[in-house]
């Protein structure tokens, strides 16, 4: 496994294993999956309501804590100072370890400096190894890595070959931000994963589009955390550490930027309304 060194030294893996859009039914059994094929980190959220599951799986895998890397993330209603702080020490909780890898501000909206700051004085007090934000635009990330105390280590971020995000990348490389994707593949929306582009190139060294972004990725030096619910899509996505691509074919693929979300725009007034409804469903029923 190749990793990325963090800001503060931390050593982070470049190819993980993400639960997003995985059932609590599936859960375990898919984590339980990925660590016996040798993925050694594991990407969770509040939001996503599978941290209990990803807990026992990391408890029946017999793997040593300390060899696998976990990152969770802290959703918009726990949001503010005291309910961040409270709301991460039940993720430890439902994990069932006492420490997280990285723990990320999983939306730039509401009292995210409030949440930054429980954040920061978690990571002093050793309960978590580096801290970091996710879906953060430029803007956004450059007004918090100059105001925060402590700097974000992570900015977790869609990206992928028709949004590669490289003015977001170009100031996270100026502000010692590691970038990290989220929707590797852009969930092959796009048509990506039969691009005619990538399917010529994949041919060219013997791998399946998906393997093909995924090294483009890695050699963009962009952390990626892959999901499939499959064991054998599992082992075909840990599979692209044995080639390499030329630089003709990573400029090849910096033709297929559309520099435009498939998914969202966290800009769009529309959109954080969206979010804030769905926070406010959220609370009814909690």
């Amino acid at each position: 496994m190749k990793f990325v060194t963090l800001s503060n030294g931390i050593q982070m893996p470049i190819l993980g294993y993400g639960v997003y859009q995985v059932t609590k039914e599936e859960c375990e059994r898919c984590v339980l999956d990925a660590l016996s094929v040798g993925y050694r980190a594991i990407d969770t959220a509040q939001s996503y309501f599978n941290e209990a599951e990803v807990g026992s799986a990391i408890k029946k895998s017999g793997i040593p804590r300390e060899e696998i890397f976990l990152t969770t993330k802290v959703w918009i209603e726990h949001y503010g100072y005291e309910k961040t702080k409270a709301s991460v020490l039940e993720s430890l909780r439902k994990l069932q370890t006492d420490y997280l890898d990285l723990c990320l501000l999983h939306q730039p909206f509401s009292d995210y400096y409030g949440s930054w700051r429980a954040l920061e004085d978690l990571y002093e007090e050793g309960k978590i190894k580096a801290i970091g934000i996710s879906n953060f635009y430029p803007d956004r990330m450059v007004d918090i890595a100059s105001f925060a105390r402590i700097r974000p280590m992570v900015n977790q971020v869609e990206t992928h070959p028709l949004n590669q995000q490289i003015l977001a990348k170009q100031y996270m490389d100026k502000y010692h931000v590691q970038i990290e994707a989220w929707a590797p593949f852009g969930e092959g929306r796009g048509g990506l994963f039969n691009n005619p582009l990538l399917l010529e190139i994949g041919a060219k060294y013997g791998k399946t589009t998906a393997q093909v972004m995924l090294r483009w990725h890695i050699q963009r030096g962009v952390v990626v955390i892959p999901k499939s619910t499959h064991k054998e899509r599992m082992i075909e996505n840990l599979n692209v550490f044995d080639f390499a691509l030329s630089d003709e074919d990573m400029n090849k693929i910096a033709t297929l930027d559309t520099n435009t979300s498939s998914f969202f725009s966290h800009s769009d007034p529309a959109m954080v309304e969206w979010f804030v409804k769905m926070v406010e469903e959220r609370k009814k029923l909690s």
